[in-house]
């Protein structure tokens, strides 16, 4: 077993040969973490003696912990039985199926997936967004608040009611014995917190515990992992603050900030030896993070030599940006480099629409990892059958799929109802309704959705009057009209979503604006030419978010839209440190060359706009200039303000919190306190 530890670096050794007492391994981007979590459990089982039944690691991803386990299993010579190396799912699945009885609950329940959780959700309540009330449950759930709690604290009439769908959820799918995703693990916590054997017996089998990306746990991880800690304090935890960019969903970045402090007389190795980019690459890298406050603290070295400089395309807008990676990502190619060690970054996805297009046009082949093609989207694809209509009115499958988005209460039985009577009378479906004398169609619909379908043709009759005097005037009123970007920015993922409508009426206009006398027809043809890569063929380079691109790296990498409200994001509940963690990931996962691109302008929330470019440019040592300063987020006493759910509200108090400030407000006699990044001044 020597021979394995000698494989490893100083740093990496020390972390791999440590056994008892708590253990956070700082892991730096490209420093060999899964290596050194790998040779530790080999080691703990092959050297030390430890029986394999006693130890745990624990991961986020299925393909990671099977990794881990080949990697593991290759050092060990010929172990008993493997070690337990799952996902926290996973342990807490196979812990359900021992001891669920203990909750009153039979042992074999069915686990139900995403969708099946909001069909049940939709059976309980129709009115407000499935998708907010199923996130919503969730974070309930994470922060262990039962629904009994979530019931006695609400005070927001939205939040009463989602309280009271949770209740009724949860009375569900105990009913019928069904376990959701987050039950896994809050049963399994909650089993350990009522049953004091049960716990202490669980933690003395576990004597070895290990935990990859910890950065990424959130509060119920951390309580889970602390009841399996109950009788020792063998927890060894890897990650890496600078790349926690998962708060939106849930990570708290604090568990890995004060560990030391959780969890006394903890050794910090941090693994600081980069094996994957060059100087010039980590030196911007490492300048960048050093502008957060929050951090532990680490400074990456290459051992890959100084490299190539970090190049900066600086373009008037969006279609050169575009053009100008096409023509790199050309040369690149045409010189040898195998398309897959390419790869295009972006801070949200409406910029993958115009650099889709610059590709298309140069016939490069692209994958898109983890998301949708941009006219794939499920809005896109909504706004386009709307227009499709209003274009051609006998658009049947367009029609079906747009009457009931944003919902007006036509449910499938009355879409049914209507299809068969229009088929028999050999018409359209607006035909059929636009049509058919209204006593005729109220024998058929029912009172609310005869005023729905009425109401909606109605709409539908007004574009196409607006279209036929202006086209310009036709984009301005359309999303009023139909209310869109209303119905997608209730969803959780909304902001995301109303930025790529925001891109798509964009084009629309800018598409305008060059050529006054285009039909909508036009448009149309041109950007069902756009969306069709179907004759492209080849290896493929791959494009996709920072977030999506976490884990991987690339040995040539560009990285777009490095301006100010694109990346950093700007605006409600944006973390500037968060933000800055984000831009350190994209610019560690290029191995030998990293071009960043900026625009003058570009459209944003439909409109084009100028743009400063990003602070990150200026941080990462990458411009001459001075640092961009924030703008003061102070507050005081009598500040009106207003909150995206609780509206206007006057502020009665401030008291600062960190880099933040937490405000008490008067929400019309209901008071709340609020933290300053999620309202704005009125």
């Amino acid at each position: 077993m020597d021979s394995i530890l000698d494989q490893l670096n100083e740093q990496q050794r020390l972390a791999a040969a440590h056994i008892d007492g708590p253990l956070l391994i700082l892991a730096g981007a490209g420093s060999g973490k899964t290596k050194t979590v790998t040779t530790r459990l080999a080691y703990l089982i092959g050297e030390v003696g430890i029986d394999p039944a006693n130890t745990l690691t624990l991961t986020f991803t299925n393909k990671a912990a099977a990794e881990m386990r080949e990697r593991a299993l290759s050092m060990i010579d010929n172990p008993v039985y493997p070690p337990l190396l799952c996902t926290f799912h996973k342990f807490g699945l196979l812990f359900l199926k021992f001891h669920i009885e203990k909750l009153g609950r039979k042992n074999d329940f069915v686990v139900i997936d995403t969708d099946d959780k909001k069909r049940i959700i939709k059976q309980i309540d129709k009115e407000l967004p499935t998708s907010l009330i199923a996130s919503e449950i969730s974070r309930y759930k994470n922060s262990l608040i039962t629904p009994e709690e979530a019931v006695a604290q609400a005070e927001h009439p939205q939040y009463k009611k989602i309280a009271a769908i949770y209740q009724k959820y949860q009375n569900y799918i105990i009913e019928n014995n069904l376990v959701d995703f987050d039950d896994l693990l809050m049963l399994t916590h909650e089993l350990l917190e009522r049953h004091d054997d049960l716990r202490e017996a669980t933690s003395r089998r576990y004597q070895y515990i290990m935990v990859d990306e910890y950065q990424d746990t959130n509060e119920l991880q951390l309580q889970l992992l602390k009841k399996l800690c109950d009788t020792h304090t063998n927890l060894c935890v890897v990650g890496d603050d600078d790349q926690s960019i998962y708060g939106w969903r849930g990570a708290n970045i604090r568990n890995i900030l004060d560990f030391s402090k959780m969890f006394e007389n903890t050794e910090v190795v941090k693994l600081e030896i980069n094996y994957r980019s060059t100087e010039q690459i980590l030196e911007a890298a490492n300048r960048l993070i050093g502008h957060n406050r929050g951090r532990l603290g680490k400074t990456l070295k290459s051992i890959k030599g100084k490299g190539e400089e970090i190049t900066l395309f600086q373009s008037v807008d969006e279609k050169e940006e575009a053009d100008k990676i096409a023509d790199a990502v050309k040369r690149l190619i045409n010189s040898g480099v195998p398309a897959g060690e390419i790869a295009v970054l972006y801070r949200i996805n409406a910029l993958s629409r115009s650099l889709e297009e610059g590709l298309g046009r140069a016939g490069i082949a692209y994958q898109l990892v983890g998301g949708v093609r941009f006219y794939e989207r499920a809005e896109i694809k909504d706004a386009i059958s709307y227009l499709r209509i209003i274009a051609n009115s006998h658009d049947d499958f367009s029609f079906k799929r747009v009457i009931n988005r944003p919902k007006r209460g036509i449910g499938k039985a009355t879409i049914d109802k209507i299809e068969k009577a229009a088929y028999e009378k050999r018409l359209s479906l607006y035909q059929y309704l636009a049509e058919t004398p209204k006593a005729e169609l109220s024998k058929l619909l029912s009172k609310k959705a005869y005023a729905a379908v009425n109401r909606f043709i109605n709409d539908l009759e007004i574009l196409q009057e607006m279209l036929e005097h202006s086209v310009m005037g036709f984009i301005d009123h359309f999303d009023k009209t139909i209310g869109l970007k209303n119905y997608y920015a209730s969803l959780p993922d909304g902001m995301e979503r109303v930025l790529n409508l925001d891109e798509f009426y964009g084009l629309f206009r800018d598409m305008v604006k060059k050529n006054p006398d285009m039909s909508l027809d036009t448009f149309l043809n041109e950007i069902s030419l756009q969306s069709d890569q179907d004759q492209i063929r080849g290896e493929q380079i791959s494009i996709m978010s920072v977030h999506a691109s976490k884990g991987l790296e690339f040995t040539h990498l560009f990285v777009i839209g490095m301006e100010e409200e694109f990346f950093p994001l700007l605006g409600d509940g944006c973390d500037m440190e968060e933000e800055r963690r984000l831009g350190y990931v994209a610019m560690t996962r290029a191995k030998e060359t990293l071009t960043l691109s900026t625009v003058q302008s570009r459209f944003h929330k439909g409109r084009r706009k100028h743009l400063e470019k990003s602070r990150f440019l200026t941080e990462a040592g990458l411009l001459k200039g001075a640092l961009s300063i924030e703008k003061s987020t102070g507050y005081k006493k009598g500040d009106l303000v207003k909150h995206k759910i609780f509206g206007i509200g006057r502020v009665l108090e401030v008291a600062r919190a960190g880099r933040d400030y937490k405000l008490k407000i008067n929400f019309g006699g209901d008071r709340k306190e609020i933290l300053s990044s999620f309202v704005e001044k009125v």
